[in-house]
């Protein structure tokens, strides 16, 4: 164990990112983010529950919602375990903050541009090329030029971020060494270089965390560990039992494990091969 938090723990991500107070470290993230294209001084964070439209429809929740001085509306999930359709709930949330720009009465539809950044402890291997970062927006597919950058995606996959310390050429590739690394970290990188990792030592240090932030924080680290144990396990045991055939009662049990982890039916029904009526049944 480090001397810092885990970052990707739900409470230590919101310390860091979502918070008044340390705010300037969100702001220098994105600054070097998009560096070249904006250069943001400050961010007014909106309320992260978005109530549904009508009684039928969803809420959503974001990690960390907010406006730029410069009008952008920027989204910022993390994400530790993988999701079959994380990809499309990212394109939801976004399309929501678009949906909720609309006025009531005369209105021409200029929108602001909405952002969503999304940090990942997975590999999206279907929808990307293996790479760390994947930005997307609306292009002109002959030309691949940008049609409209009023909606933009960026995927961050941190697996497949490789570089060592002494490796890295820019404060964003700094950045990510350190939240990916931070929690085995005995010391804080790049101080020397950028105060803004000075702040990061001191907001991240476990031991000055009060006695109520530290119950708060291995609240979410145990639940952060009891949900990747849990899907890890549901894999594993869906792979050990779907070996055996015939064993109908062992592929209801795994179904029933998996829909306790609210996994999707189409994925229960892949592992276990069992129908998706059947699997609707055990609910």
């Amino acid at each position: 164990m480090g001397k810092f938090i885990n970052p990707f723990s739900d409470w230590g991500f919101k310390l860091i990112f979502g918070q008044e107070i340390t705010k300037d470290l969100l702001i220098s993230f994105l600054n070097d983010l998009l560096k070249g294209e904006h250069s943001i001084t400050d961010i007014t964070f909106k309320d992260k529950e978005q109530l549904p439209e009508a009684k039928n429809m969803r809420g959503i929740i974001y990690d960390i919602y907010c406006t730029t001085d410069q009008g952008q509306h920027i989204i910022v999930e993390m994400q530790n375990r993988y999701q079959e359709h994380f990809v499309d709930r990212s394109l939801y949330y976004a399309s929501r903050a678009i949906v909720k720009q609309g006025v009531k009465g005369e209105w021409d539809y200029h929108l602001a541009p909405v952002y969503t950044v999304c940090f990942m402890n997975f590999n999206i291997e279907s929808r990307s090329p293996e790479k760390f970062r994947t930005d997307v927006c609306l292009v002109d597919t002959e030309t691949g030029r940008v049609f409209s950058d009023n909606l933009r995606m960026i995927y961050l996959m941190l697996p497949l971020f490789t570089k060592e310390e002494d490796e890295c050429e820019t404060d964003f590739e700094r950045w990510i060494f350190v939240l990916k690394n931070m929690s085995t970290l005995e010391r804080m990188p790049f101080m020397a270089r950028n105060a803004v990792f000075q702040k990061l030592a001191e907001i991240a240090d476990i031991t000055a965390l009060s006695k109520e932030d530290r119950e708060k924080y291995d609240e979410s680290i145990k639940v952060m560990r009891d949900n990747i144990a849990a899907y890890k396990g549901a894999i594993i045991e869906g792979r050990i039992e779907g070996k055996k055939e015939g064993k109908i009662e062992g592929k209801i049990e795994i179904a029933k494990n998996m829909l306790m982890e609210n996994e999707p039916i189409d994925k229960i029904a892949r592992y276990t091969g069992l129908a998706k009526e059947d699997i609707l049944k055990l609910n």
